[in-house]
């Protein structure tokens, strides 16, 4: 029986070096790129989503890059149909699909699949949130325990909106989500599928995240978020996404530059730490300890492909 396809997910978090690292694995193994970041998928926004430059896309087919107006949203659901597509298109062709990005959800969604769960219900939702002021989250949570307990040991008890949609989706369904998501699911089939995580130290990560910040208030990210507020006002989904987020409260006044500045970059270090949480819950990750631009790293990545296709031969 002939194998299945290779796909090469390159994950790790923000400043990891996820595009130098692509691009070197497209280079040698004729790969096409597709783009796992929600906000690089918007249209007319660049500064802020450290999204490859013109010259970096010039080096490889990109896939899922400004492909969804401002206003709109694109979600999970709807990202995994588009890359499922791209994906069977780039093996079609023969060559290989990297998936590169650091939306943890939306990656999930491509190759695990989602949970499509009972419609929401405010009635229900309205009653937890009042229990959950006048109790506390604890309460909550013990009644999610009760109900799912595997659910309830993988959903914080602070974490009331999470912790309110299990409860409401056990009792619609009368059964536990835990069991409901397992059945649920529509995994990505056809590939077989090799994940290469970026695992670089924290205190070089900071100082990288820390530097990129600064890059991007010195190459426009001001500018460039007036002009999409001023065109957009705040309709526009991604200036709620971190770096625009805390410029357009600078642009209200509520921050100097300086602040502004601090925020961002302690946003970005907050959202690495989440990345992380989240991807170390990925099965099957190959870890490698730096940057995707370091000759090490990428000797390896490359030493790990080959070694797939030697198998796969």
């Amino acid at each position: 029986m002939p194998r299945d396809p290779l796909l090469v997910v390159v994950l790790g978090p923000t400043a990891s070096g996820k595009t130098a690292l692509s691009l070197e694995l497209a280079a040698r193994f004729r790969g096409e790129i597709v783009n796992c970041d929600s906000v690089a998928m918007y249209r007319e926004f660049y500064v802020g989503t450290a999204k490859p430059t013109k010259d970096e896309q010039s080096r490889a087919l990109h896939h899922l890059l400004d492909v969804v107006d401002p206003t709109s949203y694109a979600t999970a659901g709807e990202y995994s149909r588009r890359a499922r597509a791209v994906l069977q298109q780039i093996a079609t062709r023969g060559a290989l699909p990297i998936v590169v990005g650091g939306t943890g959800l939306y990656l999930r969604a491509l190759l695990e699949g989602l949970f499509h769960g009972p419609e929401r219900s405010e009635e229900v939702r309205d009653r937890l949130r009042e229990q959950a002021k006048e109790k506390g989250a604890h309460y909550l949570h013990r009644i999610l325990q009760r109900l799912d307990r595997a659910a309830a040991t993988k959903i914080h008890e602070n974490d009331i909106p999470k912790t309110i949609r299990a409860i409401e989706v056990c009792l619609s369904a009368k059964q536990p989500m835990s069991e409901q998501w397992q059945a649920g699911r529509d995994a990505l089939r056809g590939f077989e599928i090799l994940r290469i995580g970026l695992n670089p130290h924290r205190a070089e990560l900071y100082r990288r995240i820390h530097e990129r910040v600064l890059a991007m208030f010195d190459a426009g990210l001001v500018d460039e978020t007036k002009s999409l507020l001023e065109k957009y006002g705040e309709a526009a989904r991604p200036l709620a996404s971190i770096g625009y987020k805390q410029v357009v409260r600078m642009l209200k006044g509520e921050l100097d530059r300086s602040a502004a500045v601090d925020a961002v970059q302690q946003a970005h270090r907050n959202y690495a730490k989440r990345q992380m949480t989240w991807f170390r819950r990925e099965p099957d990750v190959t870890w490698i300890v730096g940057f995707g631009d370091q000759p090490s790293v990428i000797e390896q990545a490359v030493a790990a492909v080959e070694d797939r296709f030697r198998h796969a031969s």
